[in-house]
């Protein structure tokens, strides 16, 4: 997590930042907070910002959101001054840290400001496939596109890529196509030169140039205009931007993924997004299924959930009971992990009991799901089926399994070998001498793409 310190070091807050270094921040510095929209607007990113309550707060937030700059704020100082603290939250910090900086509620304020290092918990083999293709090309710079409904864990799959990858210890960024403005978008991706138009003040580093040497993320990408599609298309062909007003391109070096949650072949077969930017995004796609699908996650998922939000509202954890088991296993979740998350949050609250019966499990306005009439066989087949998959990849050797893995990839990429290749991570002669010898033993192998040598 990248952390920026605003204001002296030279007392408390120097300690603080000392120990959120040690918990694992990346940590800049500035003095004044005019330093800090200042490097804020020229790509110094940060996920949160430190700040001694002394400062004027309301301030810099104020200049932060004039640059369309949103950073939670911490406001940090001596804890014999509660006006302060008051009138920090009151100018629109998050929390109030207060000095002497205490290690464990720093690393509690570094959590729940910035969750970036969420888990994927799977065990579906369903998923697991999904996983072993994602940590398999992990390693390249290949462009993903990750598809799946609505909350069923895109962006998490999206950080897990990144974690994995050789640029793990450089930015990782992630921008909301859906929730900018469009006329404001190509203005956060490629940034803008002052003047460039009515509010420009100043130069703005965009989030490609802030996300150089690391991985960006452009979520909910169906939903970009198509002319702003042309410009990223360039941006990824050519590994160059334009700042709006710029007189010359910027060099930027980054790896691309891309999430959506509509069908990205339908929407370039209805005109509204471009064929060659599809292509050029859907080198590798990892296509998340929904967790209706995924009985053994959904028990998993809920167990996590129910561990996570026991241990952050203080109360013991407590089990789920086999009818609120089969009750998961029932239910759509048409919001998916998203869903499934915030309910468990809930039952957590509302549980009583020793342990998280059916009636615990309620939607937002606190009518409980329930069991539907007649469910019962859909239950225990969806039971078997998750006691299943949890079998799946026991007694496969490691060679089956590779064996898959090498046919799923070039079949994906049309039998072409250097495609399939790059993606895997092994060089095109590991690969060819793989097919001989699978086809020497007698498995069908996608016969090379046009023009691809055998």
């Amino acid at each position: 997590m990248r952390l920026m310190i605003i204001g002296s070091l030279g007392g408390q807050l120097g300690a603080a930042t000392r120990i959120a270094m040690e918990r694992g921040a990346k940590v800049t510095h500035v003095e004044t907070i005019e330093q800090a929209t200042y490097a804020l607007r020229n790509g110094k990113g940060a996920d949160l910002l430190f700040v001694d309550v002394g400062l004027d707060i309301a301030r810099l937030i104020a200049a932060n959101d004039a640059e369309r700059i949103h950073v939670p704020v911490v406001a940090c100082g001596v804890a014999t001054d509660p006006a302060r603290a008051a009138g920090a939250i009151r100018a629109g910090a998050k929390e109030f840290l207060p000095l002497p900086p205490d290690p464990e509620l720093i690393a509690a304020v570094l959590a729940a400001v910035s969750d970036d290092r969420r888990p994927i918990v799977a065990q579906d083999v369903r998923m697991l496939e999904v996983i072993a293709l994602a940590e398999k090309v992990a390693g390249s710079d290949a462009s993903v596109l990750i598809t799946g409904e609505s909350g069923v864990g895109k962006e998490v799959m999206a950080r897990h890529v990144h974690a994995r990858s050789k640029r793990s210890e450089k930015p990782f960024i992630s921008v909301n196509c859906a929730a900018i403005p469009e006329n404001l978008l190509e203005s956060e991706l490629f940034g803008h030169e002052k003047g460039a138009f009515t509010g420009a003040i100043a130069r703005r580093i965009g989030k490609f140039e802030e996300a150089d040497g690391g991985t960006l993320l452009l979520d909910e990408i169906s939903e970009m205009d198509t002319r702003l599609q042309a410009k990223l298309l360039r941006a990824l062909q050519e590994r160059v931007i334009d700042r709006v007003g710029g007189a010359r391109p910027v060099p930027v070096d980054i790896r691309i993924i891309a999430t959506s949650n509509r069908d990205l072949q339908q929407s370039v077969r209805e005109g509204e997004f471009r064929e060659d930017l599809f292509y050029r995004l859907n080198v590798v796609n990892l296509r998340l299924p929904p967790l209706r699908d995924r009985p053994a996650d959904a028990i998993k998922l809920a167990e996590h959930f129910v561990a996570k939000y026991s241990d952050a509202n203080g109360v013991k954890p407590k089990p789920l009971s086999a009818a609120a088991r089969r009750a998961i296993v029932e239910m759509g979740w048409p919001g998916n992990v998203r869903e499934l998350e915030n309910t468990m949050h809930r039952a957590v609250l509302l549980a009583s009991g020793e342990a998280l019966e059916p009636e615990d499990i309620r939607s937002p306005d606190s009518m409980g799901f329930g069991l539907r009439p007649g469910a019962d066989d859909a239950v225990r087949r969806a039971a078997d089926a998750a006691e299943a998959v949890t079998r799946g990849l026991v007694g496969r050797t490691v060679a089956e399994v590779e064996q898959d893995l090498i046919l799923t990839t070039l079949d994906h990429c049309l039998g072409n070998r250097t495609h399939a290749a790059q993606i895997l991570g092994i060089s095109i002669r590991t690969l060819r001498n793989k097919l001989k010898l699978y086809s020497d033993s007698g498995v069908m192998v996608p016969p090379p793409a046009t023009g691809q040598a055998a």
